[in-house]
């Protein structure tokens, strides 16, 4: 554990006023941390038949459709000043920037209003085999490839107005999601600086286990001009939940961007720079083979919070992955649906709250402007929008939410479903506006679950063979 006395204090009294109120709560949350996309460019499937159809889309921000532009995306460098998208597989051969500065130009931020013009996104670097206008595409559903997202996002919740907090890409996605900050400590995120970017130097190895000489650009308010070595020290979620909440961190090796425990000091206990995490934290909950959740799920093992970050091939990222990733997450999905010997013979459907998301956008086109943060947080936060999808037995079928929320407000889920202070960390749980109360209602009685069909099942990913991959290769700045 990692706290202050206020913040033991703090929780003390948050657990005494949850028991006191008898706030029922899930056992279990299950955090699933997808790549690198946008609803318009993934989530089309939901303005087209079988799931939806033109009328189903809208980007009237009072209605409840789902959010999703269909044509007109806003593009400077045409001369109508829109471009009509194109389609992509999800498996393209191509990548997009989605760095600080790739945010920047996609922004083309307005200097009289301060907002996003959101026309930029043909200033968008692109790697790979190219082709023409590769930002301004949306995954098209023809083989059924994404159809596992769109059962859930129609039978379960989706979020209209979900944003990454940061502007930027994955390794300060990670460290927000995980303990609601990228600052190097407390000290920082208070000053507003923030670790902006992925690794930079020789190595893509992050954290207190990077070789020496490895760097992570930080951003404060006035601008990117610095660099630290990427080993911080602040609370997490973790060092929030007390010794009866437990939880775990799934991802595909140690010393990743994408595996947000590495960077914090108190958790890995490095040995050195180029070394490796010895602490007990890390040991014992930290867990470098991500289909081991499913193995857990069918032991009765799953903790009471758990981070799940897919291996290369199961990620959504553009040019890595193999397509696997709409069948990775059902799995899971299915896993905790399917289950009935655990928690007493309950089962963990009745008892768990699935939370799917991505972890950045990708450097994709997206049509729906950000809300910049006061100072001086604002010059980093928030970021592009992102998909979340909320699933449990509590969610009405095809529920849509209109409330804004960021990474943050995931964990002032978690923080509310444990009885313990929203905004206790004092970081992106603080400053987010919204939980995720709406997407559930525990009062009503528990639907019965249907499993959603997807290509691959939960033994293809128990017993795949391949060797696993960080979801994808992009571990330094782009």
């Amino acid at each position: 554990m990692h706290l202050t006395g206020r913040s033991v204090f703090l929780m003390w009294l948050g657990a005494c006023a949850a028991v006191a109120q008898g706030t029922p709560g899930f056992q279990h949350v299950v955090v699933i941390f997808q790549e690198n996309r946008t609803p318009d460019n993934l989530f089309q499937g939901l303005c087209a038949a079988p799931f939806g159809s033109a009328g189903s889309c809208s980007t009237n921000p009072n209605s409840s459709q789902y959010n999703i532009q269909t044509r007109n995306w806003l593009d400077k460098n045409s001369s109508t000043g829109v471009t009509q998208p194109g389609t992509v597989a999800l498996t393209n051969k191509y990548d997009l920037s989605h760095a600080h500065s790739a945010f920047v130009a996609q922004c083309d931020q307005d200097t009289v209003t301060g907002a996003c013009r959101m026309d930029g996104a043909a200033g968008v670097k692109c790697s790979g085999t190219c082709p023409a206008k590769p930002q301004f595409r949306y995954v098209e559903n023809s083989a059924g490839t994404v159809t596992p997202y769109l059962q859930l996002a129609t039978q379960y919740g989706w979020a209209n107005y979900m944003f990454q907090t940061n502007q930027g890409p994955s390794f300060p996605a990670h460290q927000f999601i995980f303990g609601g900050t990228s600052a190097p400590s407390a000290a920082d995120d208070a000053n507003g600086i923030y670790a902006s970017e992925n690794m930079s130097g020789t190595s893509k190895t992050a954290g207190c286990t990077a070789p020496a000489g490895t760097t992570v650009q930080l951003i404060d308010p006035t601008g990117e001009n610095k660099k630290v070595y990427p080993c911080f020290e602040h609370n997490t979620m973790p060092d929030l939940l007390n010794g009866s909440i437990t939880w775990r961190y799934y991802a595909p090796s140690a010393g990743s961007i994408w595996t947000a425990p590495n960077a914090i000091q108190h958790i890995c206990q490095s040995t050195g720079a180029g070394g490796q995490c010895v602490g007990s934290d890390w040991k014992n909950n930290v867990d470098l083979k991500p289909a081991d959740v499913l193995t857990d799920i069918a032991h009765c093992d799953l903790r009471s919070v758990s981070w799940v970050i897919p291996t290369g091939a199961n990620s959504d990222h553009a040019n890595s992955n193999d397509g696997g990733g709409p069948s990775w997450v059902s799995a899971i999905v299915n896993a905790i649906g399917n289950s009935s010997a655990c928690d007493n013979n309950t089962g963990y459907w009745q008892n768990t709250a699935i939370v799917i998301t991505w972890d950045d956008w990708g450097g994709w086109y997206d049509h729906e402007r950000p809300t910049f943060l006061a100072q001086p947080e604002g010059d980093y936060q928030l970021g592009f929008r992102v998909p979340l999808l909320f699933v449990s037995a509590y969610t009405p079928t095809g529920y849509i939410n209109n409330a804004r929320h960021d990474f943050g407000s995931i964990l002032r889920f978690i923080e509310h479903n444990f009885g313990i202070p929203e905004g206790a960390l004092n970081f992106a749980d603080a400053r987010a506006k919204n939980d995720l109360r709406g997407f559930y209602d525990l009062s009503q009685a528990p639907r019965p679950f249907q499993t959603i069909a997807a290509p691959k099942s939960a033994a293809f990913f128990i017993h795949d063979k391949r060797k696993a991959t960080d979801p994808d290769d992009d571990g330094k700045d782009q």
